[in-house]
């Protein structure tokens, strides 16, 4: 159902934000606790942490529409599933006006390659353990274009799925951060007329939407608070409220001009609560798979109008420091769930 209704929007959604012509996705992994039935533990396995006994554990990973707020593709698997593995099966996903935003975690020869062959494009902050990027930043250049050969162990990952292998031309691009801190973009989008070196630190910024749905996931709408003692209910309960989540998004996208007029001649510009939009209008998304198609127009209106009065105002500017802090609660005070 997700993927017929990501289909669906992405052709009739006129209105869908695109970066110069391009799906921005970015794929990212998690993890989620599980609660300890033994057919829980037996199937996806556990996680031991340095002080403590042993926690059934999931592996997660989510495709994300960083610009329209939609997951794209999401896969919850065994702990012990990679999530390069993981990313190899949202390419099952990937179209060619797709441009995809990656983590330091990922970037591999064969992992670009597979990319390529899809159709899609990438850009990826690249770690500078690598050779070609030590050899970049000592140059003092603000960006080149390189040759990427495979590797042996990247020919081996390409043979094994089908992979031709050849040398990829690829463009290396120098960002400073606001820290000072030197990171190194490693991307597909070798034009620099089309894609000039300037908006490439704006760009790879633009996937922190992937992050913050993530937290919503875990906390609004307690992706990790299962109804059930199996492992078929775990996958159900995951993909059920990826899926409502997205519906949410999908039916609030033709509001959202209609959100900013209204605030208008406010101080902040308003945008859409997820929290309070899920919670207001959870009975009426179930009408719409249970009423007639006739009624269905007249539900939508309902559901939009409840949109409009469940908004927050946009803070731009606002910057939060990153807490590495393990908390120990299972789910927080301070992010309420979805009622």
């Amino acid at each position: 159902m997700n993927q017929h209704l990501f289909n669906f929007f992405y052709k009739y959604f006129k209105n869908s934000k695109k970066w110069c012509g391009l799906n921005l996705l970015a794929v990212d992994g998690s993890t989620l606790k599980l609660f300890k039935y033994k057919n829980i533990e037996d199937h996806f396995g556990t996680m031991k942490p340095t002080n403590g006994s042993k926690v059934p554990m999931a592996r997660i990973s989510q495709m994300f529409d960083v610009l329209n707020k939609v997951t794209v593709d999401a896969i919850i698997t065994p702990y012990q599933i990679g999530e390069r593995e993981l990313l190899c099966q949202h390419m099952l996903n990937l179209m060619p006006n797709d441009l995809l935003l990656l983590d330091r975690g990922y970037p591999a020869y064969w992992l670009f390659n597979l990319i390529l062959s899809r159709g899609g494009n990438f850009c990826a902050r690249i770690s500078k353990q690598w050779k070609i990027v030590q050899n970049f930043i000592n140059s003092g250049a603000s960006e080149t274009m390189i040759t990427l050969n495979a590797s042996y162990q990247s020919k081996k990952e390409c043979l094994d799925i089908g992979l031709d292998v050849h040398p990829l031309r690829l463009r290396l691009i120098r960002v400073e951060l606001d820290s000072g801190e030197i990171e190194v973009l490693i991307t597909s989008l070798t034009d620099e007329k089309r894609y000039p070196k300037k908006i490439f630190k704006d760009l790879y910024h633009l996937r922190w939407p992937v992050e913050v749905d993530y937290l919503f996931m875990k906390e609004r709408i307690q992706v990790g608070n299962f109804s059930g003692e199996s492992a078929l209910s775990v996958y159900q309960d995951f993909h059920s409220k990826i899926f409502t989540k997205n519906l949410i998004w999908v039916l609030a996208s033709p509001t959202e001009e209609a959100v900013k007029q209204a605030s208008e001649g406010n101080k902040h510009e308003q945008q859409l609560n997820m929290t309070q939009a899920i919670s207001k209008s959870k009975d009426t998304l179930i009408l719409l798979f249970e009423r007639p198609i006739e009624m269905i127009a007249s539900l939508i209106q309902q559901i939009h109008s409840v949109f409009m009065n469940a908004t927050e105002p946009i803070r731009p500017g606002r910057k939060f420091k990153r807490k590495h802090k393990v908390n120990k609660r299972e789910y927080h005070m301070n992010l309420k769930p979805c009622r």
